[in-house]
């Protein structure tokens, strides 16, 4: 059996150091300003992007990897003796998992299996993990996809948005409701549902009203916790993050981890987001 390596994309959210101990290899995303164009988390950090939209008034568009880039990348890794298992963003959120999946079909059948995660930032993150889990217990690359079929469907994702400001400048909501939702001083918590994004609640009121709303979900979740991982993910939500570990440590999770959102996922929610992104058995 050949040994496995497990491959995702740079939205997976994971930090420097879970990357490291697990052996995960990353492929960048790429962000656009204009006629400049950079690979998320390779040439560009979170700061700089901020600093860039703040300095041009407008949001950075963001772009899937290649066919191409796929092609090179499998092609290197089958070479030094690796089956595959890639997952990454979500099918619905961007074309680089089918350019995986045409990529894939140009080699050997049976060496390359490409997982759609249906997810984004650590919801992906977690199922990479899961992948690594698995590859750490013997599992061939076939048998981590098999495994990984359905996981999909148990992961729980939710993230407040602190200011709809990068919601308007990204298309996502109209300038009426970036008025009104300023107005009303709403934090809506987004979810992801079948693979896309959908607003699931609009808390008015403080930024801690809405930390104790997304709350509600893991706590009704509690008794159903997969403990391997608990996710808290955010962009530059410092001040929140104390809080949340707090309540998390209050339900006896084992295994909290902190990670911060790369480029992709940053320009489409700005900063002061946050979520918990944690798998149900």
């Amino acid at each position: 059996m050949n040994k496995v390596l497990i491959l995702t994309d740079s939205t997976c959210d994971l930090s420097k150091e879970l990357i490291e101990k697990n052996n995960i290899q990353i492929l960048p995303l790429y962000v656009n300003f204009k006629d400049k164009t950079f690979q998320d988390g390779v040439d560009i950090t979170p700061t700089e992007l901020f600093a860039m939209v703040e300095k041009n008034g407008e949001l950075p568009k963001t772009s899937a990897i290649s066919i191409g880039t796929f092609y090179v990348k499998f092609e290197e890794y089958l070479k030094e003796g690796y089956d595959i298992f890639y997952t990454g963003i979500s099918s619905k959120m961007s074309v680089s998992y089918n350019n995986a999946v045409l990529a894939s079909k140009e080699f050997e059948e049976g060496r390359i299996f490409v997982h759609d995660s249906l997810n984004l930032s650590t919801g992906i993150g977690l199922q990479v993990l899961k992948a690594c889990k698995f590859r750490d217990e013997g599992k061939s690359a076939k048998e981590i996809y098999e495994a990984m079929q359905g996981i999909q469907n148990k992961i729980k994702t939710s993230f407040v948005i602190h200011t709809m400001e990068y919601l308007h400048k990204g298309g996502r909501c109209s300038s009426m409701q970036k008025i009104f939702g300023t107005f009303l001083k709403i934090k809506p918590i987004i979810r992801v549902t079948d693979g896309k994004m959908d607003v699931y609640k609009k808390p008015r009121g403080p930024m801690h009203k809405a930390l104790e709303e997304m709350l509600l979900d893991i706590k009704a979740d509690v008794n159903n916790l997969d403990l391997d991982h608990v996710m808290i993910t955010h962009s530059f939500a410092d001040e929140d993050v104390p809080f949340l570990l707090e309540e998390l440590k209050k339900l006896n999770i084992p295994n909290i981890d902190v990670t911060r959102a790369g480029c992709v996922i940053s320009s489409h929610c700005g900063k002061r987001t946050i979520g918990i992104l944690y798998i149900v058995k």
